[in-house]
């Protein structure tokens, strides 16, 4: 099967999509990724996100015309990646849609999860079939719906002899622990957890610094000039309670979102930190707390760390990383064959590709599930009598 993947994360930077070949099931399923895009929100598009993103500017109606003004973008994505690698619509099975999260309550008596970008939308203006609402299967089933990324690296990067941590860093970080055959043998299994922030507060701290002019640090090179306030990073590490909780745990914008990062830029301005040196110290805040993590919650720090996300292309965070975690080797995805940017899409390609086929796909060491559960909704497109589920 031709299945399109699509993701758009906690930072609301724009769109990936992926067209990937599918054959098989696991654990011998075959993958090859056909073409990759990054189609960027609009101006207008990113502003309405981070205004539904904030309780005291969000609202049911902003919400409901988002969602429909998502799923237009997602199609609009959808249909480029298509026109850009040669194909037409009808060479397409499948779209796998993660949507926009907004708000995620990922444990308690309100347990519950918001990803928005109508896929009734997405499949009348592709006339494909389109499966959507990954995460809410899993949140019924007692799981925390995320990481649900943890399945596709289980299944695509184990690897028999060297232990792996397969570490997003988008908006928020995630790692997922792979044991190797030796340590599966002991006992050992795979499992994954969101380990904090991972770009968000880092972008954060870039728009207050630039007055809104900037986004992010291009290859961390303003955090590269500056020094660490090693005191203030301990404060901040210490207090944060999320650091604390032992997996299975996840997190996003409701915690680590502007609210968050108002709190910090205040502390470094008491504390007359420079620009950079603020960069700098918010930069290795996202890095000390997934090595924290990996201390605290991992049998044994592991022998390499690949990093995808957009974090993947700041120098600045992945020297810090690796500095933290010694001798484990960093190293980013595209050292086995995929783009950083890629790896997210490609996992909701997968993940719609065993939901069609009615396989469970989420992984309950890593969310806490009471059970697998096959994942998602499906919404049919013009394609959908050529199938026979």
């Amino acid at each position: 099967m031709r299945v399109i993947g699509m993701m758009s994360g906690t930072s609301a930077d724009g769109i990936d999509a992926a067209i990937v070949e599918l054959t098989g099931q696991p654990p011998s399923l075959i993958w090859k990724l056909i073409k990759h895009t990054h189609v960027p929100f609009s101006k207008e598009i990113q502003a309405e996100i981070f205004a539904c993103f904030n309780p005291r500017t969000s609202g049911v109606d902003r919400l409901c015309a988002l969602n429909f003004s998502l799923g237009r973008a997602y199609a609009q994505a959808a249909l480029q990646v298509i026109e850009q690698c040669g194909l037409s619509p009808q060479d397409i099975d499948l779209i796998g849609n993660h949507g926009q999260s907004v708000w995620h309550i990922p444990f308690g008596p309100h347990a519950s999860t918001l990803q928005i970008g109508e896929a009734a939308v997405i499949a009348e203006m592709t006339g494909i079939t389109t499966i959507h609402n990954f995460r809410s299967r899993d949140i019924a089933a007692g799981g925390q719906g995320a990481p649900l990324v943890s399945y596709i690296d289980t299944l695509l990067f184990s690897h028999p002899q060297t232990s792996r941590v397969l570490q997003n860093i988008g908006g928020i970080a995630n790692g997922t622990y792979l044991p190797n055959t030796l340590q599966i043998s002991r006992g050992e299994r795979p499992f994954a957890f969101d380990t904090g922030p991972g770009n968000m507060l880092i972008d954060d701290a870039i728009r207050r610094i630039s007055g809104g002019q900037q986004q992010f640090d291009p290859g961390g090179a303003l955090a590269g000039q500056g020094s660490v306030a090693k005191k203030l990073l301990g404060q901040w590490i210490e207090h944060e309670p999320y650091f604390h909780l032992a997996p299975p745990k996840t997190t996003g914008r409701e915690l680590f979102g502007e609210q968050y990062g108002a709190g910090l830029w205040d502390q470094a301005k008491r504390a007359n930190l420079s620009d950079a040196d603020y960069a700098a110290t918010i930069t290795a805040f996202t890095a000390r707390s997934i090595a924290d993590a990996y201390r605290d919650f991992l049998p044994a720090i592991p022998e390499e760390v690949v990093v995808s996300g957009g974090g993947a292309y700041n120098r600045t965070l992945l020297k810090m990383l690796a500095s933290e975690i010694a001798p484990a080797r960093v190293r980013t995805i595209d050292d086995l064959g995929m783009s950083p940017d890629a790896k997210e899409a490609v996992a909701f390609a997968v993940l719609a590709y065993e939901t069609w086929h009615n396989r469970p796909d989420n992984l309950p060491s890593a969310t806490g599930a009471r059970k697998p559960v096959v994942l998602g909704s499906i919404t049919p497109g013009d394609n959908f009598s050529r199938f026979s589920l």
